[in-house]
């Protein structure tokens, strides 16, 4: 037999986000034959004009376990993408969009405009951009708006010295921070003030300073990175990475021209004012996912025509586009499995009764934060923010006057718990597919965001105790 060399050194494969994804679904899938099924009923309640089914608090009850079987977990994964449909096609449409945009010359145009002209002061983008997507959230509570802006400041980051991690923290810590400290976020605060039975959008002012914290740790973390990349490359997190990145752009030209054809800036011009109408739409028309799908077609499309490109070219435009957010698409439908697997299995409900169980036996000084912790492990399991709210909040709120809470603290607990934590873990959709945008591992996205996710943690605990001690109403 011929033996292995002894100075040979072995390398840890870093998993690929399938295999994690489909580690969490079986692993759900073993604990519906461990966790015993058990269903709330659910009534309805209309918000914003739709109805909603929210759950009973008082009607919990055990029910016979309906394990998830080996052909079960496989079907979860199809059936995952089904119940994503809206956010994937999105994603594909994000895609196809700017692959047509691309092609034109445009972004490649205005991207080395613009990298030439903030060569000195770059670093002030990522504030300015921050503020105005953490903003945006705040109001409309959309967070899978990251990956449009994506796609977007990801040239430019990389022209301006920085890196793709830089790019993708500019969007998902923005749009978290803003989604987290609300303000008349509807999908949150606005589901979850219903629910509670306080009126709509109060108490706006201490979530005020809750945004504007998060907001201003948030972008003092990232240009402090952001910084530490463009002064040394060597300590950017994902340099191999970004190598590729950057050979494709220089393949694709992008940096050799600064002044565009009227033509490129027709196309330019058009998909940015089509871009600020679906933002527009979105604000002010409460525009879904459907809509902002239908309308990046139609920029792709106007910005192909304007940009002089034939028919067959804007289709194999909006092809490679297509193809370059597969797995971004694909990765939604199957972190999605996992809480097809728990819905299938009926022990969402359970855990959350165990949960709220847990909340009672915990010192009155700490219940506040005790919500936070146990509405942050149930974002694992349900990561939409409306899902956990009809889920939760009708546990929660009756809970908080039981344990001295005010209804407005737990639901400031709730939004905390919601958000901090969905740029965190792997269930969370839309999260998976911008950092596969922007083809960043998870794994390497952790040990940047895993600090600053303690430090607003900390600071969110903070907030909790304060608004307890002067007992926010």
């Amino acid at each position: 037999m011929k033996e292995m060399p002894l100075n040979r050194k072995t390398r840890f494969a870093e998993p690929h986000i399938f295999a994690i994804l489909f580690f969490f679904i079986v692993l759900m899938a073993l604990c519906t034959r461990i966790v015993p099924a058990g269903l709330y009923n659910r009534v309805p309640i209309e918000v914003e004009g739709s109805t909603r089914m929210m759950v009973d608090p008082s009607s919990y009850r055990r029910v016979e376990n309906t394990p998830v079987d080996l052909l079960g977990i496989f079907m979860s994964i199809p059936r995952g993408f089904t119940e994503a449909a809206a956010v994937i096609a999105v994603t594909f449409c994000v895609g196809g969009a700017f692959g047509v945009v691309k092609r034109t010359g445009a972004i490649s145009i205005g991207v080395a405009a613009l990298a030439r002209r903030m060569s000195k002061r770059g670093i002030l983008v990522i504030p300015v951009l921050m503020v105005v997507f953490s903003a945006i959230a705040a109001f409309i509570g959309t967070q899978e708006l990251s990956l449009i802006y994506v796609p977007i400041i990801l040239p430019l980051m990389l022209a301006l010295g920085f890196d793709s991690i830089t790019a993708a923290a500019t969007a998902l810590c923005a749009t978290t921070a803003g989604f987290t400290g609300a303000i008349t976020n509807p999908f949150t605060v606005g589901l979850a003030q219903k629910i509670s039975d306080i009126p709509l959008y109060s108490g706006s002012s201490y979530r005020f300073l809750v945004l504007v914290v998060l907001t201003f740790s948030t972008v003092l973390y990232v240009m402090r990175y952001a910084g530490k990349v463009r002064k040394d490359p060597s300590k950017s997190l994902v340099r191999e990475v970004d190598e590729r990145w950057r050979a494709q752009f220089a393949a694709e030209g992008e940096t050799t021209r600064t002044k565009a054809t009227t033509r490129e800036m027709l196309a330019g011009v058009s998909a940015v004012l089509m871009f600020a109408w679906m933002i527009w739409g979105v604000l002010a028309w409460k525009w879904e996912m459907i809509h902002m799908a239908g309308m990046l077609l139609a920029i792709g499309l106007v910005s192909g025509v304007l940009g002089g490109l034939n028919p067959n070219a804007i289709c194999r435009a909006f092809e490679e586009g297509f193809g370059e957010v597969l797995l971004g698409a694909m990765i939604m439908g199957v972190a999605r499995g996992v809480a097809v697997v728990m819905t299938q299995g009926q022990i969402i409900d359970t855990v959350i009764h165990y949960m709220a169980q847990m909340i009672q036996n915990i010192p009155p000084a700490v219940n506040a934060v005790g919500m936070f912790l146990a509405q942050t492990g149930f974002n694992f399991l349900v990561s939409s923010g409306s899902g956990q709210a009809v889920i939760t909040m009708p546990i929660m709120a009756p809970l908080s006057d039981l344990v001295g809470v005010t209804r407005q603290v737990a639901i400031l607990a709730f939004q905390l718990g919601d958000g901090l934590s969905n740029i965190i873990f792997p269930t969370s959709g839309y999260f998976m597919a911008v950092l596969a945008l922007a083809k960043v591992p998870w794994d390497r996205w952790l040990r940047f965001m895993l600090p600053l996710f303690f430090i607003q943690a900390l600071l969110g605990s903070g907030f909790l105790v304060v608004a307890q001690m002067i007992g926010w109403q």
